[in-house]
């Protein structure tokens, strides 16, 4: 979610226009420098505007304080005369993204086997997602199912697996994950994709796995934005919106997640802008993801209830409980979430020691308008409504991309916090 520290800020003239097919954008040599703002950002902006070379996206942590700006290698000389104050947060944003190292190829065990756990030693291509979900339902298909609930722009499916217990299909109220909304934010997919794979693989061998999937049906979505994941790997690996494109703008893409329909119309915590990352589109639901993960979002709500929504995202190390558009605003069993999300941070942090912040997400963030947890929230009625952003903090260097020694890590450790949710909420 976040553009803070090193990283990993596509440049605006990236961002803001689709290359050639089949083309891929490098950002070898490219410099990411933190720009010491406090409360001159609005200047700041203005002068870096009317120096024509330098290109730079200002959505970070707090833009009152800094922003973040990503130089191309001939550029660096004139942006360092303007004699701003800043502090380089990467050498080369290109060297950075290398060590993610390169997709994986998976390695099917055999026909309805469980898929091994070396899966999660990479990174892979879509199409071999696909292929690991369908691998891993068809081992387990007394108590789970692949389902779809609507296309992406580009036509691909927007799926998701089901999981239930003792009760029977849809006899529980449920639990709900989206991943990867934000398609450069690799790391989601394969965290709910370690969470799903205990779930089924424990189910029946531990006492307490047992217990959450007796009471609760299971409904996981990967890839709430595919096209722009696939996107990610093929052309830009920092793209972060879906692939819409508007009759008014050359610019493509608009961000998903400020594009539900709740409090949407509120500035302040997306942009109008179709050129900006955080583009909320120029109605609310008005992108075909949101238009189905609202219709599927609505079937779970007018069922049995949700229970629990978790949107994950990178990254920052937090737990974010409602709400984003207002910073005083607190739901109404606000003690209870923020005692759970306390003691959640605490279960995450026993592997590794990894330490996550907690608290409502626009006070303890920034402002975000119409948002999945939000929606969730006030609209579908959850119970709980969370954003966790994943690994590293927002100090790291590693941002977006975070190497593929770091996946098992990251999904041990949120696997140890959301045993904690399910047996306790």
């Amino acid at each position: 979610m976040k553009l803070t520290a090193a990283l990993l800020l596509a440049p605006l003239a990236l961002a803001a226009a689709a290359p050639k097919p089949n083309a891929h954008i490098s950002y070898d040599g490219y410099k990411a420098y933190r720009i010491s703002s406090g409360q001159n950002a609005a200047s700041i902006r203005n002068k870096l505007a009317k120096f024509a070379a330098v290109q730079f996206n200002n959505f970070n942590f707090n833009p009152n304080q800094a922003l973040d700006v990503a130089i191309a290698p001939d550029e660096i000389p004139a942006f360092e005369i303007l004699g701003l104050s800043t502090e380089v947060m990467s050498q080369d944003l290109g060297a950075d993204i290398a060590q993610e190292g390169p997709l994986a190829s998976y390695e099917r065990v055999s026909a309805q086997a469980v898929p091994s756990l070396t899966w999660f030693n990479s990174y892979h291509a879509y199409n071999d997602h696909i292929t690991f979900f369908n691998d891993l339902q068809a081992a387990y298909p007394q108590n789970s199912e692949i389902f779809n609930v609507g296309k992406s722009v580009q036509g691909r499916n927007i799926f998701g697996i089901h999981l239930w217990g003792s009760g029977g299909k849809g006899s529980k109220p449920a639990v709900y994950f989206h991943g990867t909304v934000h398609a450069r934010e690799w790391i989601t997919a394969k965290v709910v994709e370690y969470i799903t794979y205990q779930l089924l693989v424990e189910y029946n061998n531990d006492t307490a796995v047992t217990a959450i999937l007796n009471n609760y049906d299971f409904y996981i979505l990967p890839f709430v934005n595919p096209d722009g994941f696939v996107y990610s790997q093929t052309s830009d690996r920092l793209w972060r919106k879906n692939r819409q494109t508007r009759s008014t703008s050359s610019c493509v893409g608009t961000d998903v997640n400020r594009n539900w329909p709740y409090k949407w119309e509120l500035p302040g915590g997306a942009s109008t802008n179709p050129c900006s990352e955080t583009y909320k589109g120029q109605a609310a639901g008005d992108t075909p993801e949101n238009k189905a993960l609202v219709n599927f979002t609505q079937t779970l709500a007018n069922g049995k209830g949700i229970k629990l929504y978790i949107d994950w995202h990178s990254y920052g190390q937090y737990i974010l409980l409602p709400y984003g558009y207002n910073c005083q605003a607190r739901a109404a069993n606000h003690a209870r979430q923020n005692s759970l999300a306390s003691s959640v941070a605490a279960a995450i942090a026993k592997p590794y020691g990894t330490r996550f912040t907690y608290g409502p997400s626009c006070s303890t963030l920034y402002t975000t308008t119409g948002s999945s947890t939000d929606y969730l929230t006030d609209v579908a009625k959850s119970e709980l409504a969370w954003t966790i952003e994943l690994r590293p903090t927002s100090s790291s260097g590693n941002g977006f991309v975070l190497p593929a020694s770091q996946i098992l890590p990251s999904s041990v450790e949120q696997w140890e916090g959301i045993k904690y949710l399910l047996a306790a909420m």
